[in-house]
């Protein structure tokens, strides 16, 4: 469950950024949604066991681990913005 919950989270921000910051422009709104999915899965389900988000149950949903997801998805995005910006040069 948490996991879709955080590639749904993770696309939505890819969304998000394709359609407010116009960053990601050249990518197109698809890729965006999928680079926001994998860094909201990588930092759900590696980072955030890292930070501590341990769960008692393996289904129960975390905030902890749902904030570390975004931003995963965050600086996925952010990294992508990067090395597209670098390669265009």
């Amino acid at each position: 469950m948490n996991i879709a919950i955080w590639l749904v989270a993770g696309g939505v921000l890819g969304l998000l950024s394709y359609v407010f910051l116009k960053a990601v422009e050249a990518w197109g709104v698809g890729i965006s949604v999928v680079i926001g999915a994998v860094g909201g899965f990588a930092g759900g389900n590696v980072l955030a066991p890292m930070l501590g988000a341990v769960r008692e149950t393996p289904n129960d949903f975390s905030l902890f681990s749902m904030a570390v997801a975004l931003v995963g998805a965050a600086c996925m995005l952010a990294l992508g913005n990067l090395v597209s910006k670098r390669s265009k040069n």
